[in-house]
């Protein structure tokens, strides 16, 4: 009986591409804030922000030297919406995030805090990088934020705005 022919599978191993191996881990202190607002009805708004790859998510950037991570959210929130009439209310809790580099591991860990913004009519400014930033009704804005752990969040967020009458 004549052996069975198995397939060439040299022709199909050059689709598969391995990743290069990881030879370093970073950290990425970060820090950012779910701002939130009271529309004309009295309903919460939330401010998101649309990344390049088109996510949903929070204002957010590095924390500098010298800087914490409060001050980091502050400055982050200027910066990437414009905001300078915000006051921050409190920490919400931290995100850790991971991912890859070319060879080098990323370990983010994001600082979050609960902000208001105190001028109903200062205008959002987005960075040129973004694709957008707006307000979202609350529910719009868990259903479009991308990461889980935001999204948790934001819903300890909504809890302390009730709670709090703020």
């Amino acid at each position: 009986m004549p052996k069975p022919k198995l397939p060439n599978f040299g022709k199909i191993k050059p689709h598969f591409k391995r990743k290069p191996q990881i030879n370093e881990i970073g950290r990425e202190p970060t820090a950012g804030g779910v701002i939130f607002r009271h529309d004309n009805k009295g309903e919460v708004e939330i401010l998101l922000i649309q990344d390049a790859k088109d996510r949903w998510t929070i204002p957010k950037g590095h924390v500098e030297p010298g800087e914490t991570a409060m001050q980091t959210a502050i400055r982050e929130i200027g910066e990437e919406v414009g905001l300078k009439n915000i006051k921050v209310l409190g920490w919400l809790g931290k995100v850790n995030f991971k991912y890859r580099r070319l060879h080098k591991l990323v370990l983010m860990g994001m600082q979050v805090y609960l902000v208001k913004s105190t001028d109903q009519d200062e205008d959002v400014v987005k960075e040129e990088w973004m694709k957008d930033a707006k307000w979202f009704k609350f529910n719009d804005a868990i259903a479009a934020v991308e990461y889980e752990d935001i999204s948790k969040l934001m819903l300890l967020a909504k809890r302390r705005i009730r709670e709090g009458n703020l």
